[in-house]
């Protein structure tokens, strides 16, 4: 099984990795901010034992110390958690690691790291959360693609379902998607739809 898989959703809560679990998805990414040491740690620990014995790889966002306590075994980091992290300790634990880029020179910094994969984006604008970046649009997927060679490249920032077949065209080997899942108005069917298009793409 690739990692990550194509679709990759990014949530934000205990209940929405307990919901994504359930419909099977492969691949997902937990991400919460501003908590402190004892709040990750908690966290971790619950989200590992909502996939215990599934299928569903589970990503650890930021909080490295956490994942490795907890035993996680899937890390993302941005590039500011990133400069504050011992990527030595990181690598023995035996974690995975995925790095967000944004510009050339996040690339150069990422690729350094030798991570497992790389994340692109903004691709479009992306209401999320303010961004200092402009979108990059689908064509710089080709363009890093290129660039990164055999490490899976992910796509990530206000994509949607219809714009997936155009994105994996561009190059890219898996989509991460927020608010195409969370704001959707029938989440579940949104879900066991991408299910479907990457399943029938395969």
């Amino acid at each position: 099984m690739p990692y990550p898989d194509r679709f990759y959703p990014v949530v934000d809560s205990l209940a929405w990795v307990a919901r994504l679990v359930a419909q099977g998805v492969g691949t997902l990414q937990l991400r919460v901010k501003e908590l402190d040491d004892s709040q990750a740690l908690q966290l971790v620990t619950d989200a590992l034992a909502l996939v215990k014995d599934t299928p569903t790889r589970l990503v650890i966002n930021d909080y490295w110390r956490a994942a490795i306590v907890a035993g996680a075994q899937h890390l993302h980091l941005g590039q500011e958690d990133l400069a504050d992290a011992d990527l030595t300790e990181i690598r023995n634990a035996g974690l995975t690691l995925g790095l967000s880029t944004h510009d050339d020179a996040e690339l150069e910094t990422a690729l350094a790291a030798r991570p497992d994969y790389i994340a692109l984006g903004p691709i479009f604008p992306t209401t999320l959360k303010s961004m200092r970046f402009a979108p990059q649009g689908i064509a710089k997927i080709s363009e890093w693609k290129k660039r990164v060679g055999t490490i899976p490249l992910v796509a990530i920032g206000g994509i949607k379902l219809e714009q997936a077949a155009e994105i994996f065209a561009a190059g890219a080997d898996s989509i991460a998607v927020v608010s195409d899942v969370t704001q959707n108005p029938d989440p579940d069917a949104r879900v066991r739809a991408w299910l479907d298009h990457v399943a029938a793409a395969a």
